[in-house]
C-alpha cells in the first residue's frame, strides 16, 4: 500500500491525509510535535499511525503542514532523511524564504513548493474535514527546480483533490497572499477586538450581531500561533497591503466627516466590482 506522511496534524494536514486515504487510498502516518494531536488523528481515523523522521525512506508523499515559522527547520530535515523517490511537499502560506533556504539543497528536487488555498478559522485535529480542497486553488512555485516525474505525482494528487493549479513565482505569490488572504485576517481580527473594546456587555454583541458581522469577523477566530508567524515572515508585503488599506478606512472616514453622500456612494459603487470576480 502507497504511504504518505503527514507531519503537522492540524485542519490542513489532517484535511490531506483524508483526502489521500479516501481518494487515493493511502496509508497515513503522522508526526506532531504535540502528543495530544496524535492521539486525537489516532483516535479519529485521520492517522493510521504515528511515525518520526527516522521513517521516511518508503514514503511516497510527505506533506509538511506545520506552522510556517518552522517549515525550513522541519523541509531541510526531511530532504535528509526521505527516500530518493519521496515526493516532499509544505503547505506553507508564505513561499519566498522557504524556497530560497532550499534552493542549494543537493536533493532540492524531491521538493514541490505548494500551497493549497482552502481553510476555515478552526485548528487542531478535530477541524480536519473532507472535501476542504473542492475546487480551490493549489499554489505550485518553482516547479522547474523539482523532478518531472515527483513533480507528475503532486499534480496527479492535486487533480485527485479536485483542485485547480496556478503555478507562480515566490515572490508573486507572497505579494498576491497579502492582499487577498493575509490582509483579510488582519482586518478581521482589529475588527473582533474593536467590537470587544467598545461592546463591554458580552451579551450585546450575541444579540445583535447579524450574519453580516459573523461572516465579517468569522476569521476572528483563527489561531494566533498560525497567524503570527504569517504575518511577520510575509513582513513587507502585508505591510504594504495594510498601508494601502489605512488609506482607503482614513479616506472613508474623512467621507463620513464631511456627510459626503455622493463620495462615499461612489466608494461602494466601486467596491461592489467585487462581485464580477467573486461570483
Amino acid at each position: 500500500m502507497k504511504k504518505a506522511v503527514i507531519i503537522g496534524l492540524g485542519l490542513i494536514g489532517g484535511s490531506m491525509a483524508l483526502e489521500l486515504k479516501k481518494r487515493l487510498g493511502y496509508y497515513i502516518a503522522g508526526i506532531d510535535v504535540s502528543a495530544a494531536n496524535v492521539q486525537k488523528a489516532l483516535e479519529l481515523g485521520i492517522i493510521d499511525e504515528e511515525t518520526d523522521y527516522n521513517h521516511l525512506t518508503d514514503a511516497e508523499v510527505v506533506l509538511i503542514a506545520v506552522p510556517v515559522n518552522h517549515i525550513v527547520e522541519v523541509l531541510l530535515k526531511v530532504l535528509d532523511k526521505a527516500g530518493d523517490n519521496t515526493l516532499v511537499m509544505d503547505a506553507g502560506s508564505v513561499k519566498g524564504h522557504i524556497c530560497r533556504s532550499v534552493a542549494k539543497h543537493p536533493r532540492r528536487e524531491l521538493f514541490v513548493a505548494a500551497h493549497p488555498m482552502a481553510g476555515t478559522e478552526h485548528s487542531g485535529p478535530e477541524a480536519a474535514l473532507y472535501d476542504l480542497f473542492d475546487g480551490k486553488v493549489m499554489a505550485l512555485c518553482e516547479v522547474d527546480d523539482s523532478n518531472w516525474q515527483l513533480l507528475d505525482r503532486a499534480f496527479s494528487i492535486v487533480k485527485a483533490l479536485n483542485m485547480r493549479v496556478k503555478m507562480m513565482t515566490p515572490t508573486d505569490h507572497d505579494l498576491h497572499t497579502a492582499y487577498v488572504s493575509h490582509l483579510s485576517h488582519v482586518s478581521s481580527f482589529m475588527l473582533g477586538k474593536t467590537v470587544l473594546e467598545i461592546e463591554k456587555d458580552e451579551a450585546h454583541i450575541f444579540d445583535l450581531a447579524s450574519t453580516g458581522f459573523a461572516s465579517t469577523v468569522r476569521l476572528a477566530k483563527s489561531d494566533a500561533q498560525m497567524w503570527c508567524p504569517i504575518f511577520l515572515e510575509n513582513r513587507d508585503n502585508v505591510l504594504k497591503a495594510l498601508n494601502e488599506y489605512i488609506k482607503n478606512l482614513e479616506a472613508f472616514r474623512t467621507l463620513i466627516e464631511n456627510n459626503d453622500a455622493e463620495a462615499l456612494t461612489q466608494n461602494i459603487h466601486e467596491a461592489n466590482y467585487i462581485r464580477k470576480i467573486l461570483k
